[in-house]
């Protein structure tokens, strides 16, 4: 099973306590890990973390955190979503193009698409 960590904070966090937090779930993931630090418009200082168990897409395209096309969208997940595939198909149909064979990069262009009612789907 996969692990994620993260913070939100108003002040500057060393990203060495992202690295800390994301490898005391070291356990959780073998197979890759990843990172995300940002500054937000608002100030805010947002850290995203994974560590990997490969089951979906074992390949590169699979890392996280994930973003969308256009890097609005970042996401760090663990889960299933067992009709992926369906919601994928709809997405592409829709004209969603996707780089990987995962629920995650479902999941940011179902938001994308749906916003928050894509978890009705």
């Amino acid at each position: 099973m996969c692990g994620i960590c993260g913070f939100i904070h108003n002040r500057r966090v060393d990203e060495k306590v992202l690295y800390t937090m994301n490898q005391t779930i070291s356990y959780r993931g073998p197979d890759d890990e990843g990172y995300y630090l940002d500054i937000l418009e608002n100030g805010m200082q947002l850290g995203l973390a994974q560590k990997r168990l490969a089951i979906l897409d074992l390949s590169e395209a699979g890392h996280q955190p994930m973003q969308s096309y256009d890097g609005k969208i970042i996401l760090v997940y663990n889960g299933e979503i067992y009709n992926f595939q369906a919601i994928k198909k709809e997405l592409i149909q829709l004209g969603y193009v996707f780089r990987s064979n995962t629920d995650t990069e479902v999941i940011i262009y179902a938001y994308k698409q749906w916003g928050i009612k894509c978890v009705n789907k």
